[in-house]
């Protein structure tokens, strides 16, 4: 594998102009809490727009689950000013509350009623609320509280003209969509080399567990926090926002990462 990615960046010096244009956008969640650190219980503030229908500031899962989604952009910077300035708007708007930093979620008590995200009484929005009542029935709802930020790219086509040598239609497509599962593919190689070096949720309230026992060897702070000293992100452990493959196996999913012919 080590030398076809040196061959991959041989290539990429030879065709520097291959990843320009590259379209990327952010989607970032966060909860709103109380100035004392726990969860919000308020509506989503009228200040910031419908949930249903505004663009860029929406709520996920939770009533209290902000979520920022930035447009498609061709430049790094504008999308990062994009969503610093979400930010910056949200803030002046949340009054006392604040905005959570972290992936894992704030202190919830045992048995706290966690509102679904409200869209009004319109057949989209209703639906959009049964279907999170959906997930809160089959995964539990504190576990819907995790939030986290998503990262979304497409290659330009000139990286997939001098790549793959493609052309407009249908052939195209087939080499386009080939690539991109080979992108998947070695991503599920590589992809824990992200976390390992970047991660930075090492620590979760206590109350995230609510008594369960686990055999993972946590350390406790004063403040009743629990953190493994070298963890570098619990929210994509066994803890975390993961499906396990025994899950899979239950719900009998068949996913594959070669074709989308299943």
């Amino acid at each position: 594998m080590i030398p076809d990615v040196s061959q991959a960046l041989a290539w990429l010096e030879k065709h520097p102009q291959a990843l320009k244009g590259i379209q990327r956008g952010l989607e970032r969640e966060t909860l709103r809490v109380n100035a004392d650190g726990t969860l919000a219980t308020t509506g989503h503030p009228e200040a910031l727009g419908s949930a249903l229908t505004h663009k860029w500031i929406t709520t996920d899962f939770a009533e209290a689950l902000l979520e920022f989604i930035t447009p498609v952009d061709g430049d790094i910077q504008h999308m990062l000013t994009f969503m610093r300035d979400l930010h910056r708007y949200t803030a002046r708007k949340l009054g006392d509350e604040r905005m959570w930093p972290l992936s894992m979620p704030c202190y919830i008590a045992e048995g706290q009623d966690i509102e679904l995200a409200q869209y009004g009484t319109s057949n989209t929005g209703r639906f959009k609320t049964l279907y999170r009542e959906g997930l809160k029935n089959r995964y539990g709802a504190l576990m819907q509280t995790i939030s986290g930020v998503h990262y979304n790219f497409s290659l330009p086509m000139a990286f997939w003209q001098a790549k793959c040598g493609v052309t407009e239609g249908e052939a195209a497509k087939e080499k386009i969509s080939a690539g991109y599962f080979r992108l998947i593919r070695n991503y599920y190689r590589f992809g824990w080399v992200i976390p390992y070096l970047f991660g930075a949720s090492p620590a979760i309230c206590s109350s995230f567990l609510q008594g369960k026992p686990t055999t993972l060897p946590f350390e406790k702070t004063d403040c009743g926090m629990y953190y493994l000293p070298y963890a570098t992100s619990l929210r994509l452990s066994d803890l975390g926002y993961t499906i396990s493959r025994k899950a899979i196996s239950e719900l009998r999913l068949t996913i594959c990462m070669n074709t989308l012919q299943v």
